[in-house]
């Protein structure tokens, strides 16, 4: 099943169920996703754009909870937590800090990098070998330990 049909069905079963938290998420996915296929006419949406969307939004639930933790806010935190939790389900499994420190070691030994100036080209490298599989601000770290 490609993955906007799985966010649709996902949306039916929401309402069918009645969960407002998942429902209000994938809407929220839903209306990004519609913006994306907007910005990228005449050209059709792909999985890897969806996916990027996914990302994004993630990446946002994120910042926001560390944010709302710092202003001790719980209840926002807890309604970002939800929301989080219903949309890492459309992102593809993603790899552990030991898998990301062995992919980026390959590379750096591929391009011979040495220097914190080659961090560019290990970063698009280890991006495109991981293919959305890891965090960029966990790669980004673990290049820069690695090249320091």
């Amino acid at each position: 099943m490609e993955i906007r049909e799985k966010i649709l069905a996902d949306m039916k079963d929401a309402m069918r169920a009645r969960d407002s938290v998942k429902l209000e998420a994938i809407r929220f996915l839903q209306s990004a996703i519609k913006y994306k296929e907007v910005e990228l006419r005449p050209n059709p949406i792909t999985s890897e754009d969806v996916i990027g969307v996914v990302k994004k939004l993630v990446k946002q639930r994120k910042e926001s909870i560390e944010q709302f933790q710092q202003a001790s806010r719980q209840d926002l935190v807890d309604k970002e937590l939800a929301e989080l939790k219903v949309l890492e389900v459309y992102l593809p499994q993603q790899m552990t800090r030991d898998q990301i420190e062995n992919v980026v070691s390959q590379v750096i030994e591929q391009l011979q990098a040495k220097t914190i100036k080659d961090m560019g080209a290990v970063m698009k490298e280890t991006l495109a070998k991981t293919a959305g599989a890891a965090d960029n601000k966990t790669i980004s770290e673990v290049i820069k330990a690695k090249l320091s």
